[in-house]
């Protein structure tokens, strides 16, 4: 290859093999964005400019850029090429956001209680793909919305929630999730967490004291609950799902479950251990069905929602934080029929209702059928990056055990036969310059270390990088 370069930010490919020229692009301009030398704003050159400066073929600057468009580092915009988006904005590996690992649950700490570092890459799982958010079909349905919503729309409303979205929520629910459940019977809320708050401050003023987690399962659910006054009583988790025999020598009165993909294990609640739930909750027993990662699934079909079947004794939640964005604060809960009033009076004293406007976008994508297509490319988008990491993790960790890879948005590593502190294991991951989560994070009794690692953030090339970095400190990696 001659020795070519451009002016922009003094780039050379001497030396660089042909097969490598992708990755090297990629993560020079990620490191410039990361250090701030390309600023948010700063357009990238024209592909065929910066192609012919640097001796390549264009084919590659355009899978350069659309690299770091799925990250969420630069915007793409027609007619005047791609333009650096803020840092704190994306997914960024120089500042990464810290949403929830599973429904609910709190911000956790890093394995060690340094600050992120530059050029780390962060697989905690429950940072979605924040870079595939519809901004194009968000911002035609909000200009239909202001064009055509009427102005009382957009005063103190129901609590319940925008009788538009509660209408369209019926029908999605019915279509995508078998629920049988009438516009009237939703409940609009700030994301699950908002409906674990409610649900625990009704199940509190009825005197319950404690109430059913699963074990392993989402930390920042069991913060909830004990933030509102229920103490977590944990029930193991095993390749069928919640033990419910377990459950019942509990003695609780209510459980939450994450029965379409088991936060963190990605276990799928089995036939029998779902008939032996709805039996314990047909006795008096409460169910809070936590629709995780339902909506993300590759490998299998649609697992149905527990409520359909048991309408009187399920509490059915959702939310579009891990389909469009947590910061939307968009959910809902499905209650049965005798807890309606007092949750829509604990939402009422709570806010006085979900800011209308974005319900009411809500409603015109689903109406449209645009939310529906968007959760199809992410889910095709989504499955290029899982197959990417557990291939990784095949090839550079051939010891480990990899689980839930058939849906949702992380996967479960373990290590057969090893008995190492998988607190220890993360932080040595660290050290590699990527952030996990180790498995006993998630425990409430002990039991088997594990590392989870989100993939939904990241592309697939980047993904590669991570498993080749933690398999420096890990065992069963490849030599």
């Amino acid at each position: 290859m001659a020795d070519r370069g451009a002016d922009f930010l003094q780039l050379s490919a001497a030396g660089v093999p042909r097969g490598q020229l992708t990755s090297w692009l990629t993560e020079e301009l990620r490191s410039a964005i990361a250090a701030g030398r390309l600023a948010a704003g700063n357009r990238l050159p024209a592909t065929r400019t910066l192609a012919t400066d640097l001796g390549i073929a264009r084919g590659v600057v355009v899978e350069v850029y659309q690299r770091l468009a799925d990250e969420g580092l630069v915007e793409p915009r027609p007619g005047s090429g791609s333009t650096v988006l803020p840092v704190a904005l994306a997914p960024s590996p120089r500042r990464p956001s810290r949403p929830r690992p599973g429904a609910g649950a709190l911000r956790l700490p890093r394995p060690t209680a340094e600050t992120p570092r530059s050029g780390e890459i962060d697989l905690s799982p429950g940072l979605p793909d924040l870079s595939a958010f519809p901004r194009a079909a968000w911002l035609r349905a909000e200009r239909e919305v202001l064009r055509s919503a009427p102005a009382a729309e957009l005063g103190y409303g129901d609590p319940r929630g925008s009788g538009r979205l509660r209408s369209q929520l019926a029908g999605w629910l019915a279509r995508t999730r078998g629920l049988r459940v009438d516009a009237e019977e939703i409940l609009v809320v700030g994301g699950v967490a908002q409906a674990l708050a409610l649900l625990a401050q009704t199940l509190g003023r009825r005197g319950a004291t404690t109430i059913g987690v699963e074990d392993p399962g989402s930390k920042g659910a069991r913060e909830e609950f004990a933030h509102w006054g229920l103490a977590p009583v944990g029930v193991p988790v095993d390749g069928e799902g919640l033990d419910v025999a377990a459950l019942v020598g509990t003695g609780v009165g209510a459980v939450m479950v994450t029965p379409a993909h088991q936060f963190p294990t990605g276990v799928v609640l089995s036939p029998g251990r779902r008939r032996e739930l709805l039996a314990w909750a047909a006795s008096g027993g409460l169910v809070i069905e936590d629709d995780y990662d339902a909506e993300h699934r590759y490998d299998r079909a649609p697992v149905p929602a527990l409520q359909p079947s048991a309408p009187e004794q399920v509490a059915h939640t959702g939310s579009v934080s891990k389909s469009l964005a947590p910061g939307m604060r968009l959910g809902w809960l499905v209650a049965p029929a005798g807890m309606d009033a007092e949750l829509v009076a604990a939402k009422h004293a709570s806010d006085l209702g979900s800011p209308v406007l974005p319900q009411l976008v809500l409603a015109e994508l689903l109406a449209g059928g645009a939310y529906e297509r968007h959760l199809r490319l992410v889910r095709g988008r989504q499955r290029a990056r899982r197959d990417a990491l557990v291939t990784a993790l095949a090839e550079h960790l051939p010891g480990a055990q990899v689980d839930g890879v058939a849906a949702g948005l992380h996967v479960l590593v373990t290590f057969p036969g090893s008995d190492a502190d998988d607190v220890h294991l993360a932080e040595a991951v660290r050290d590699t310059g990527v952030v996990v989560h180790p498995l006993s994070w998630h425990r409430l009794a002990p039991g088997r270390p594990g590392l989870v690692l989100g993939y939904a953030a990241h592309a697939p090339d980047r993904l590669r990088e991570a498993v080749v970095r933690m398999a420096r400190a890990l065992p069963g990696r490849r030599n």
